[in-house]
C-alpha cells in the first residue's frame, strides 16, 4: 500500500482464497476510468427497471451506474473479485511468446511459422496476408444476443475471425522465427524485443547488438547470458550490472573492465573475486582460470558466490513513493516490476512510459487510463479488459488484437475501425445506446456453461462478466503454452493421452489438443468433470522434430569448441534437464567459436527458464535489514539466507 491510503475493504479472492485490500485510492481508479455514456431515454427509470422491464433491486443499480446530471451515466467498474496475483495470472494465460509451430496459413495454403499449434481450431493468416486487403475482420461481425452472455458470444467471433500467425511489427527484417518484436533485424528466437540486430534467444533484448541468451539487456553488444544489464559490451555470464565491459561471471556491478567472478564492484578494473590484480597479473590469472576449469564448474562457483553478495532489498532508481523492483523514474506506483517512466501504477510488469493505470502486463510509449490489459501501448488511452492493442487503441473494451481503433467493445482483429460491438459497424449514435445495454446485460449475465468451468461463479446467474477479464478458458492457448506457465507453473502429475476429436466445439477443446487443468494439477476432459472447480486449457500438442542426422545427449559433446565439427548443424542435441532436443544454428555456432565458449548443454526453453529463475519472484516481503535491523519491504522472503540491505546501508557498504 502506498503513503496516503486507507484500506476501505479486505476481500477473499475466488481463485485462491487469499485475503487483499481495497483502498480509498483504488475506489478513485475504478471510477475515474468508468466509461461514460448519454443517459437512455426510457419511459422509466434505471433504477426502476432493468433492461427488458422487470424489477430490479435499488442496490444493483446504485453500486452499478452513476447518473452524473448532464444527460450522462458512468457504468461503474467493480472492484476486483480476484487478488492482483490470480488476475495476473488470468492475463498472463492469454500470451503465448515462445511456443512457436510449423501450420499452414488458412488463406493461402503457405507454410508459416506461428504461436497457434497446427491442431488448434482458430483460422490464421501469415502476416503479409492478416495485415492486406484481402479479407475484412467486420464481415464476421454478430448481432449481440440478449439471451445470452457476453464472453459466449465472444467466444463465438474468437473461432472465427482469423488471428495473426506471429506479433512481428512490419518494420522487422529476417525474423522469421520471433514473436512480439518491433524495429529489428537478422535474429533468431528473441521474444519482446526491439531495436536490436543480430540476436539470438533473448528476451526483452532492446537496442543491442549481438547477444545471445540475454534476458532484459539493454543498449547492449555482444553479450552472453546477460540478466539485468546496460551498456554493457563484450561481457559473459553477468547479472544486474551497468556499463561494464570485457568481463566474465560478474553481478552487481557498475562501470567496471577486465573483471571475474566478482560482485558489488563500482568503477573496477582487473578484479578476481574482488581481489585487486595489476594488468599482467589479471591476463596470467585470467588465462589460468579458463584453462584449469571448464566454463560449467566456472558457472556453478558463480551461482555461489551471488550467494553471498550484498543485495539491496529493492532495485529502485530515481523514484518517489514507489514499490516493486527494477523500476526507475517514476512516482506513486505500487507492485510494478521492470518499469521505467511511469505515475499512477498498480500491479503492472514490463511496463515503460504509461501512467494512471491498474493490472498491466507489456504495456509502454504514452499510454494512459487503462485497466487490466495483456500487452498494449503506443498510445493507448483508456483500454479495458483487452489483450493485444497496440497502436492507438483508444476507449477499446473486450477486445483482442485490434489495431489503430477506438471505441470499440468485445472485437477481434479490426483495423483503423470505430464503433464496432462484435466486429460489427454502427453509427456513433448506434454505438452509445447499444453498449450500456450490453454493460448491464453483463451485470446480470445468463449462465454459460461452455466456459464457466475456469472460474465457476463468473458465469453464474446473477453475477457479473463486467468487470471482470476474460476467464482463462477462452484463451486460444494452453496454458503450459503461456507465460502463465512462467510465472505461475501447473504441472499435471500424470499427462493425459486424450484421442483429439475432429469437428464443431462451442469452446474449442474438443476440437483441438486441449483438456483442463486446475491450479492443483489434476486434469479432466471436460467442463462437466471439473465442477466448479477453477481450471485452465492445458494443451497436449507435440510439434514433430525435424530430421537430422543424429541426435547426441548433451553429457556427450566435447567442451572444447575447437573439437566441435561443422556437422553440428546437422545434428540434435538432447537437453540435459528435459531431453527435448534442440539444434544449433550457423551464426550461434560462429559466436561460441569466436568468443571461445562452448556449446550449451540446454534447450533454449529451459535456458531462460534457468535465467528467470536467477530473478527474484515478484513477490515482496517485510523483513529486516542485515545491517541495521530496521524493517524494510524487499523482493527476498524472509527466511532465504541472501544478505540483504536497506538502500541507506547497501549505498554505505558499496559506494
Amino acid at each position: 500500500m502506498l503513503q496516503n491510503e486507507k484500506i476501505i475493504e479486505t476481500n477473499i479472492c475466488r481463485h485462491c482464497g487469499s485475503n487483499f485490500d481495497i483502498t480509498d485510492k483504488d475506489l478513485e481508479f475504478y471510477k475515474k476510468i468508468s466509461p461514460v455514456f448519454p443517459n437512455p431515454k426510457r419511459p422509466v427509470s434505471l433504477k426502476e427497471t432493468g433492461l427488458n422491464g422487470e424489477k430490479s433491486p435499488d442496490s444493483f443499480f446504485e453500486s452499478g451506474f452513476k447518473n452524473l446530471g448532464n444527460g450522462k451515466v458512468k457504468y461503474l467498474i467493480p472492484p476486483p473479485t480476484l487478488c492482483p496475483d490470480c488476475r495476473q495470472q488470468r492475463r498472463l494465460s492469454f500470451r503465448n511468446e515462445r511456443k512457436l509451430y510449423k501450420r499452414k496459413c488458412d488463406f493461402s495454403g503457405k507454410d508459416i511459422i506461428s504461436i497457434y499449434s497446427p491442431d488448434k481450431p482458430y483460422k490464421v493468416y501469415e502476416q503479409k496476408i492478416w495485415w492486406g486487403d484481402k479479407w475484412e475482420a467486420t464481415d464476421y461481425g454478430k448481432d449481440f444476443d440478449f439471451g445470452r452472455g457476453f464472453f459466449e458470444q465472444f467466444e463465438s467471433i474468437l473461432l472465427n475471425v482469423p488471428r495473426i500467425n506471429l506479433y512481428v511489427d512490419k518494420t522487422c527484417e529476417n525474423c522469421n522465427f520471433t514473436n512480439q518484436i518491433t524495429h529489428c533485424k537478422n535474429s533468431y528466437l528473441i521474444i519482446s524485443c526491439a531495436e536490436s540486430e543480430n540476436c539470438l534467444y533473448g528476451k526483452r533484448v532492446n537496442n543491442s547488438i549481438g547477444c545471445i541468451d540475454c534476458f532484459l539487456a539493454n543498449q547492449c553488444k555482444y553479450c552472453y547470458e546477460g540478466i539485468d544489464i546496460f551498456s554493457c559490451f563484450n561481457c559473459f555470464y553477468i547479472i544486474k550490472s551497468i556499463s561494464c565491459k570485457d568481463c566474465y561471471f560478474i553481478y552487481d556491478c557498475d562501470g567496471c573492465s577486465n573483471c571475474i567472478l566478482s560482485t558489488n564492484l563500482k568503477n573496477k578494473s582487473f578484479y578476481i573475486e574482488n581481489i585487486k590484480y595489476t594488468p599482467e597479473e589479471y591476463k596470467r590469472r585470467k588465462e589460468e582460470i579458463f584453462k584449469q576449469n571448464s566454463i560449467f564448474y566456472i558457472k556453478e562457483k558463480f551461482e555461489q558466490i551471488i550467494k553471498i553478495a550484498i543485495q539491496k532489498n529493492l532495485n529502485i532508481k530515481n523514484c518517489e513513493n514507489v514499490l516493486g523492483d527494477f523500476v526507475q523514474n517514476s512516482k506513486n506506483s505500487f507492485f510494478v516490476f521492470d518499469g521505467e517512466n511511469i505515475e499512477n501504477i498498480k500491479y503492472a510488469q514490463f511496463i515503460q512510459d504509461t501512467d494512471n493505470s491498474y493490472d498491466l502486463d507489456y504495456s509502454c510509449c504514452n499510454s494512459s487510463l487503462s485497466y487490466e490489459i495483456s500487452t498494449g501501448g503506443v498510445n493507448m488511452f483508456h483500454c479495458l479488459f483487452s489483450i493485444d492493442i497496440w497502436p492507438e487503441a483508444k476507449n477499446c473494451y473486450y477486445c483482442d488484437s485490434c489495431i489503430s481503433s477506438s471505441y470499440l467493445f468485445g472485437c477481434i482483429g479490426l483495423r483503423n475501425k470505430s464503433y464496432c460491438i462484435l466486429n460489427k459497424q454502427y453509427t456513433k449514435e448506434e454505438y452509445e445506446k447499444l453498449v450500456p445495454k450490453i454493460i448491464e446485460h453483463m451485470m446480470t449475465p445468463p449462465k454459460s456453461p461452455s466456459i464457466e468451468g475456469e472460474s465457476g461463479a463468473i458465469v453464474k446467474q446473477g453475477e457479473q462478466e463486467w468487470g471482470e477479464f476474460f476467464p482463462s478458458s477462452l484463451s486460444p492457448f494452453g496454458y503450459n503454452e503461456t507465460v502463465a506457465q512462467e510465472y505461475y507453473p501447473i504441472n499435471p502429475p500424470v499427462l493425459r493421452d486424450i484421442p483429439l476429436i475432429k469437428g464443431d466445439s462451442q469452446n474449442g477443446v474438443e476440437a483441438g489438443g486441449f483438456y483442463y487443468i486446475d491450479r492443483e494439477g489434476n486434469t479432466y476432459n471436460t467442463l462437466e468433470e471439473a465442477g466448479k472447480r477453477p481450471v485452465f486449457k492445458y494443451s497436449t500438442y507435440e510439434a514433430p522434430f525435424p530430421k537430422v542426422e543424429k541426435i547426441i545427449p548433451a553429457s556427450k559433446l566435447p567442451e572444447n569448441i575447437a573439437d566441435i565439427p561443422d556437422d553440428i548443424l546437422n545434428w540434435a542435441i538432447e537437453c540435459e534437464v528435459t531431453k527435448k532436443p534442440f539444434r544449433i544454428i550457423k551464426e550461434e555456432l560462429a559466436f561460441y567459436r569466436k568468443h571461445n565458449l562452448p556449446i550449451p548443454r540446454r534447450h533454449p526453453d529451459q535456458r531462460h527458464l534457468d535465467r528467470m529463475s536467477l530473478r527474484n519472484p515478484r513477490h515482496l516481503y517485510t523483513r529486516n535489514c542485515d545491517k541495521c535491523g530496521k524493517e524494510i519491504q524487499t523482493t527476498y522472503a524472509p527466511e532465504r539466507p541472501e544478505i540483504v540491505y536497506c538502500e541507506e546501508c547497501y549505498n554505505k557498504e558499496i559506494y
